[in-house]
This record gives structure tokens, sequence and C-alpha cells, in this order.
């Protein structure tokens, strides 16, 4: 497939970083684009260059495709020698690569994927005909899914767009009117939570007993407990989360350090920010698991040179994960322990070794097709099914990360030759003015439009704010204003920092919520009709009738930042990092049913909010007063909401945080409690220029 010129004109902020003599901030790369002759570019001679004034684009889009390329490690952001503070763009060996050999774009959705249309012949509805009563409540699409003859089948199939009913009706027409043997059929899903609802809609007509319906890893974990003897020599279980904890204290008492320790080197202070020490320490102990089953699954060894460091801290870092990566794999042995990456590849072995041993299904149907990888597909062509039938959405693929390839969704057809590919566009789930806003957002993907006949009233709305502070404020009178079941509403956020502040308030305030974070869901307060608050990623494949989106931000879409460190460590390249972002934005806001509200604070939204949708939206400033609440030990107190606000606008101003603001000032601001300008003053570190640009900021801070 061709290449849209469009798609490669990311091209030309590499050869412009290219040519340009000497390291450059982003506002001269972006005016050396535009061809602008301001003075730095007069000054050195620029304007002469080949790629002088080579994209005409406005600033955003431009600041959009340098985003793209440093979120795909062609360009790194770098201190200057002479001041380490200020940041520099500099094109690496992978962005030089790239110019010579362009790979980015194939990597995108519009590349890969060529959409189908759904054709419903005359013979497919003489078929329906004969399942009236069977299929009365389906789309066509949905019917020909169900019940068509095709040995392999992909469903794409869209949010809201009924997937998980398509699969299980099929597996019932199979059993009622195929005579297919139902423990015959294995289904196949990713979560305990999709297992469950398949299990409980299968119940329902009376084959539960009979279907095998599994996770990977629960298929793959019967297998081994049946055949134990013939895998290992030894028994072995699946460890659990109390041997975690106890593998990495001995880890890291192997290299001479201890938990505390070992959080200061691996996170950054911003990474910190917002987090208790038990959190911390339960994502570096989670990261240091994924790396070890990262390489099982690449079936590579964990070596030092697989990780990509670009600092001495980095180094030391590094070079810890290593160490306590090794100790993990040498202790699990030893101990006859095994976990998630274990289970399919001992399971895989086994059958590779013994033939014998796999299991014979006529059918198999896989929920989720987008989130596979390379090893659960691996498995999934031992089996060997005749019949293969998946059901997937290439917009809703947000876990590339985790060793997710797109590719599998992608190339289903190139795979199975003589596949049938069915579209489910009808969006069940949400008002037309929420599928047109969502439809929008991914539309430069190339795939087929939702459609929703929901009327509904038109409630999608943007809102701007001058503070996070007042931003979370927002949220919180909407939802006690609001007569909804507190479970039908829903507050997303990008990261576990924004949640977690958040969730303070609520608890300062006694308002009953549920946090689903990134590492684990947790109970805050109160039971099941509690608000949830949750992560995007956490949050896939549940659904609410309002649904806030906040920080919709360029710090958050796309996030520039992980929480994840050793993300960054290891070169996980399979995939367009900044199209998954956007992903991610349309997983946000697919799931609202009814109400929609995007917030944001500071001077401007993501880019990843079109024009389009912005006449869609509308924005709204809104300045709200924030009122005083006496909190004893749970609350925000005034020097984290100080911290947050530098922290922001240190972000959008990409300076560090001291030069907004250093400890001595935010300290003095804290036990003096300024009420005035000229109270503001009057505070060390504060000067008339200080106080005219940030003064009525923090007035509402102390004051609010």
């Amino acid at each position: 497939m061709e290449a849209d010129r469009k798609e490669l004109d990311y091209l030309f902020v590499l050869k412009a970083l290219n040519e340009i003599p000497f390291s450059v901030g982003r506002k001269l790369l972006i005016d050396f684009l535009q061809g602008k002759e301001t003075k730095p570019i007069t000054r050195n001679g620029l304007s002469s260059r080949e790629h002088f004034g080579s994209l005409a684009y406005e600033k955003d889009e431009l600041e959009g495709l340098i985003d793209n390329l440093i979120l795909n490690n062609m360009i790194e952001v770098t201190p200057l020698s002479k001041n380490k503070f200020w940041k520099v763009l500099e094109l690496n060996p992978k962005g030089r690569l790239e110019i010579s050999s362009p790979a980015l774009y194939k990597r995108k959705l519009a590349f890969n994927f060529k959409q189908k249309e759904t054709i419903i012949t005359e013979e497919d509805k003489k078929l329906f005909s004969n399942f009236t009563d069977f299929l009365a409540c389906y789309n066509d699409a949905q019917k020909k899914a169900i019940i068509s003859n095709k040995k392999q089948l992909l469903c794409v199939a869209g949010a809201g767009t009924g997937k998980t009913t398509v699969l299980t009706k099929r597996i019932e027409f199979m059993v009622k009117y195929k005579s297919v043997d139902p423990k015959k059929i294995l289904a196949v899903t990713f979560t305990r939570k999709a297992r469950k609802e398949m299990m409980d809609r299968l119940s329902k007509v009376g084959y539960l007993d009979e279907v095998k319906v599994e996770t990977f890893n629960s298929f793959c974990e019967k297998i081994l407990k049946r055949y134990n003897d013939l895998v290992y020599l030894r028994s072995v279980r699946v460890i659990t989360y109390g041997d975690k904890l106890r593998v990495i204290k001995k880890a890291l008492s192997s290299l001479n350090t201890d938990i505390a320790q070992a959080i200061n080197i691996y996170f950054s202070d911003a990474q910190q920010r917002g987090k208790t020490p038990e959190q911390l320490a339960n994502i570096f102990m989670n990261d240091c698991f994924f790396v070890r089953d990262y390489f099982k699954f690449k079936n590579m060894p964990i070596n030092q040179a697989s990780f990509n460091v670009a600092a001495a801290k980095d180094e030391l870092s590094a070079r810890m994960v290593f160490g306590v990566c090794n100790y993990i794999e040498a202790y699990m042995k030893k101990n006859g322990l095994r976990d998630f990456a274990d289970q399919l590849l001992d399971t895989i072995s086994l059958f590779e070794e013994n033939k014998s041993l796999i299991p014979k299904f006529d059918h198999i149907l896989i929920d989720e097709y987008q989130d596979v990888n390379s090893t659960q597909i691996k498995l999934i062509d031992l089996l060997n099914s005749e019949n293969i039938f998946c059901v997937g959405d290439p917009r809703q693929s947000i876990f590339g990360w985790r060793g997710s390839d797109i590719k599998y969704i992608l190339n289903f057809e190139e795979k199975y030759s003589q596949c049938d590919v069915i579209t489910l566009t009808k969006n069940y789930r949400s008002t037309k003015h929420i599928v047109e806003l969502i439809n929008n957002s991914i539309r430069k993907m190339g795939l087929a439009d939702l459609d929703s006949n929901a009327e509904g009233d038109k409630d999608i709305k943007m809102f701007k704010f001058p503070l996070e502070e007042t931003e979370f404020e927002f949220v919180i009178q909407c939802i006690l204003a609001s007569k909804l079941p507190r479970k039908e509403i829903f507050v997303l956020a990008r990261t576990n920092r924004q949640l977690h502040n958040l969730s303070q308030i609520l608890k300062a305030r006694g308002i009953k919520h549920i946090v689903r974070s990134d590492e684990m869901r947790r109970g805050v307060i109160g039971g099941e009709d509690d608000i949830t608050l949750a992560t995007i990623h956490s949050i896939k494949g549940l659904e609410a009738d309002m649904v806030f989106v906040i920080g919709c931000t360029m710090v958050n879409f796309p996030c520039k930042g992980s929480e994840h460190p050793v993300i960054e460590m290891i070169k996980i390249d399979e995939y367009d990092k900044e199209e998954e972002e956007r992903r991610l934005f349309y997983v946000a806001m697919s799931r609202a049913r009814k109400s929609l509200y995007l917030t944001h604070s500071g001077k401007k939204p993501t880019y990843f909010i079109t024009e389009k949708m912005l006449e869609m939206l509308g924005e709204k400033e809104i300045n709200l007063s924030i009122p005083k609440v006496k909190v004893q030990k749970t609350s925000i107190d005034l020097t984290t909401r100080l911290r947050n606000w530098r922290w922001n606008i240190s972000q959008e101003m990409n300076i560090p945080v001291y030069m907004v603001m250093n400890n001595k000032t935010l300290d003095e601001i804290t036990q003096r409690m300024p009420a005035t300008m000229v109270d503001l003053e009057e505070i060390h570190g504060f000067g008339p220029v200080k106080v005219m640009k940030y003064g009525q900021e923090i007035l509402s801070i102390v004051n609010g």
C-alpha cells in the first residue's frame, strides 16, 4: 500500500533537525519549519537551508508531529551542556535511520488496515428468515456473524456494537442448531471479568458446564496442573503477591540495597509525587516482573545491553533492574514458582514436545483479538482448530507496551485467505452525539464510522479551568448535583497522579468512590453505588451514563512521561506510541452512554481534540471558588496543592519546577498565608514579575 504524502510529512521534521548545524529548542524548530524569518534564524543563516519553510502547518499540528517523534524515540530531548535546565531537541541514530529508510508510517492503522464493508446478500436474508425468533433482536451484520458457515471469521466490532453478545450467541447457535458438541468449543478472552461475563451469558442458555470458557492463562494453568510431572521435575505453583514481595526484598538485599533506596534510584521526583511508598514499591515490583516476562516472551536472555540508558542515573537504575530480574528468575526456578509468562510458554513447550496431549476443539472463539501477542497466537496455532472466530476492534488496541500486537487483527485475511470479515458499526451504547464525536477523534485511522440511533440530548461539552484545583472542584460539584446513581458516573484520567489527587479531595469531603488504577482496583470508601474513578487502561470494557475525562492537556494526551520507568528503558518499538495514545483517548470517550464532559486546566487542550471536535463540543471557561474544608489526616494540604500547581506549570512551560517556585518560597507561602499581591511581594523569591505572572493563581490556591 502506498503511503499518503501527508503521512510522510513527519520526515520533514527529521530532515530539518538533521540539516540545522546545532541543537535547537522546540520554538526555533517550529519557526524554521513554518519559514519564519526570526532573529535567531536570520542570525544563523538558516533561511537558506533546504527544509526552511517545508511545512505550512499550524503550530499545534507541528507540536503533534514533534511529540510523535519524541514518543517513538527518534528525537531526544536533552539538556544544554551550559545550562542543564534548558532542553533542546536532537536527532538520534534511530531518527537518522528513519530518514533513509522510513518505517514509522507503516505502523499506522490507515496504512495497514483496509476497511471492508459487510455485504448482506439475498441468500443471507433467506438464511436469517429460517431463524427469525432466534435472531429477532439483532441487526443484519450481527446476524451474519452469529450464523455464518465460514471456517475462519473475523468480526471487527467497534465500541458498543455488541461483540461479546455476538460471540456468546454464536456459541448458542452452534450448539442449538448446528449440533456442535459443546465440549468441543473453546472460548478465550483476556481477563477474569470478561470470562465471568461470558460464563454468565452462557449459563442463561444452559451450556455453561460444557463449553470451555477460559482466559489464556486459566487455560494454560489447568493444562500445567494436569501434566505437572511431564513439564517440571518438581511440584510447581503460581507465584502469589506475597511471594513477589518476598523475592523483591531478597533480590534487593543481594544487591546491598532496600526498597526505599530502590524507589529513589528508579523513580524521578515527578514520578514519586502523589504516591505512597507502598504504591511506589508495588509499581517497582510489577515493573521488574514485567521486564522478566517481556524478555521471556521474546525468547531473549535478560542482559544490560537491552536497556536503553541515556544518563548516569538511568545506568544505575538499569543495572539494579537487571540484577533484580536475574535474581527473580533464579529464585522462581529454585522454589518451584511460575507466573503468567511461564504459564503460556511452558504450555507451548509441553504441546510441542507431546503433540498427542494437545486438546482437540472443533471451534475456538477469541474475544478482544486486537490485544493478542505473539505467544498467545503460537498457542492458538498449536491448538489448530478447523474453525476459528475472532472478535476485536483495532480502535481499542491500547496495550502495545505489554506486548500486544495489533498486526494480528490487521493481517487476519493474509493468514486465513479463505476467511470472511464482518464489520459491526451499529453502536448501541452511546447517543449519536457522542458517537459522532468519537468517530471524529480517530477518523484519520481509516476505520469505518460507527452509527447510533440513540437520540438523547446533546450533552457533550468541554470546560477550561485556570487550575487543576478548580477543574477537580467542577467535577465534584457536577457529581453532587447529579440525580444519577453514583455507579453511573465515571471520572477517567490518563495518569495515576491525577487520580490520586482527586481521590484525596473526595475522601476529604467524605464522598464515596472506588478507584481503579493501572496497578490494581481498590475500594476507597463504600460499596456498590459509588462513583468510579479510573485510569483509562483499567476501565476498558466498562460503561456509564455520565463520563468525565479530566486533564485533557498536551501533557497527558499524549502522555509525555511514564509512571513505569522501565517502559522507557527497554526498547519496545513494535507500535506507534502516539497513535496508541490517541486510541486511549477514544476508549475513554467511548465509555459514555449519555453525557460526556472533557475538562482541562491551563492554556489549551490536547491536539487530539480536532477543530471539528471543538465545533461539536464548544468550550466554556469556568473559574470556581474552591470551598475551604476542614480535613484531618487525609486532606491534600496547601503544600501539596502548591506542588501540584508548580508541577503543572513546569510541564506546560517545559522548565524545571524550581524555576517556577523553589522549595524555600513554597514553604514561606504556606507559613505566611499571603492574602494580597502586596503580601506576596514580601515573600522570599517573589518580585514584581513573578507576582504579575503567577500572583492571582497562587492567591487562589492559598485563599480558595
